[in-house]
């Protein structure tokens, strides 16, 4: 089962950006590609680093501090170093508000 919480204004997740936001006790990055908002884990499966500070392209966003690339539909890393993926959550937008679903506790 899963719980939506809201996570932010629309309006705070940058084009081609990235938002970083804790619900429920899970640090999470919201990411904007080609006008759809994506939820991942925050912290990059290869050396724990942030993806708040990642650069967004097409459906990937890039760990600034090896490289490691994670598709932004599946969490699948897509370019070493990085070999586990990162989870995916869904997202609802009502009306200027985003929403993210986490299992329910």
């Amino acid at each position: 089962m899963t719980e939506f919480f809201r996570a932010c204004a629309a309006r705070d997740v940058p084009d081609l950006g990235t938002f970083a936001v804790e619900l429920n006790g899970v640090p999470l990055v919201l990411v904007k590609s080609q006008g759809e908002i994506f939820a991942l884990d925050e912290f990059c499966t290869h050396e724990d680093v942030s993806l708040a500070d990642g650069e967004v392209y097409d459906h990937t966003v890039e760990c600034w501090l090896h490289g490691s690339c994670f598709d932004l539909r599946t969490g699948k890393p897509t370019g070493p170093p990085a070999t586990k993926p990162l989870s995916t959550y869904q997202v609802r937008v009502d009306g200027d508000d985003v929403f993210v679903g986490l299992p329910a506790s």
